[in-house]
């Protein structure tokens, strides 16, 4: 059995296991794509429906492989990205039937996403992303007062002159959200506006320069700094090895000086 599930161990990390399997996903991601189009699925309806039973029994096994392969099923559930991928391959097994059709669809979908989890490099970048999360909710929370307080006074300046996009609450923060974005905010929003209020660039031009240009980039710079550490995790510096290799050694003399005054 030991022999058996070292097999698997390295089946598991072999380079050309790896590579069918992304290849799997790739070709999953093109069959999906090509059953939005009916002329396609209904001519080819049995081939579609058996290469996705196919590509979900082969993604069950490589899975299976991996859990063999690992220590233990607790070690294999360690793993956030194992938990991911098994989830994504048992709903396939689960929702079935004409009741889950809509549910199967997006799950599907979803086994897209296990490219993330099979690639490096994608994986990296992930949970360098998910890093971000705890400095992203302070910088939402600034978002959500900025975007708050203009709310109100966009609804309060402007709720007569252009009721479509200020009329309520909840319309304005739409509005504001697309003026962010710089879509269309100009000759959309902010021109009809401005034929009727001349003094009223003072609220697009400070919300885009605060918005945009202030808080949309403590997101990227956040984002950036995270993912450089990251790396720098990964490829540590020439410097920071020697560091470390020098950090072990006094450990190794710290050591060894403890047990020189412990016995004399």
């Amino acid at each position: 059995m030991t022999d058996f599930r070292s097999k698997c161990a390295a089946l598991a990390e072999h380079s050309k296991f790896t590579m069918v399997i992304i290849t799997l996903i790739i070709f999953n991601a093109i069959l999906i794509g090509l059953e939005t189009y009916p002329s396609i699925y209904d001519r080819h309806m049995e081939w579609f429906i058996f290469l996705d039973r196919l590509l979900l029994w082969l993604f069950t096994i490589e899975i299976i492989i991996r859990l063999i392969g690992s220590s233990s099923l607790k070690s294999f559930f360690k793993e956030p990205w194992n938990i991911f991928d098994f989830i994504i391959v048992a709903s396939g097994h689960l929702f079935t039937g004409g009741h889950y059709v809509t549910v199967l669809r997006i799950l599907r979908v979803l086994r897209v996403l296990r490219a993330i989890s099979i690639i490096p490099s994608l994986r990296k970048m992930v949970n360098a992303l998910l890093m971000t999360i705890p400095s992203m909710g302070t910088i939402l929370l600034l978002l959500g007062i900025f975007f708050y307080i203009y709310g109100i006074i966009g609804t309060t300046l402007f709720q007569s002159i252009s009721p479509e996009y200020f009329g309520t609450l909840h319309d304005t923060l739409l509005s504001l959200f697309q003026v962010v974005t710089l879509e269309s905010w100009a000759s959309g929003i902010m021109r009809p506006i401005l034929a009727e209020d001349p003094a009223s660039w003072w609220f697009f031009v400070t919300f885009i320069l605060i918005g945009t240009f202030v808080i949309f980039n403590l997101f990227v710079g956040v984002v950036v700094t995270n993912v450089e550490e990251a790396n720098q995790a990964e490829n540590p510096s020439p410097e920071e090895v020697k560091l470390n290799q020098v950090q072990k050694e006094l450990e190794e003399i710290k050591k060894m000086l403890q047990e020189q005054n412990k016995h004399p």
